[in-house]
C-alpha cells in the first residue's frame, strides 16, 4: 500500500508530497525538490501499513 506524506526540502524549505510504500519497513530514496530542483534523501520507517517516521537529509 502507498501513502502520501508531506516532506520539507532541506535546502529551500519548500514542502510537497511524496509517495511512500508502506509495505517496506525501512526505506530510503532520493528525490528532487519541486522548487529548487536539488536532490536529497528521504528516509521512512513504516509499521502496520502506516508511515511511522519520515525524515529528509541533504546528500
Amino acid at each position: 500500500m502507498e501513502e502520501f506524506v508531506t516532506i520539507q526540502c532541506p535546502f529551500c524549505g519548500q514542502t510537497f508530497d511524496v509517495t511512500v510504500d508502506t509495505s517496506v519497513r525501512r526505506q530510503s530514496f532520493t528525490t528532487d525538490c519541486e522548487i529548487c530542483c536539488r536532490p536529497f534523501e528521504v528516509l521512512a520507517e513504516c509499521a502496520n501499513g502506516e508511515v511511522v517516521t519520515v525524515e529528509t537529509a541533504s546528500e
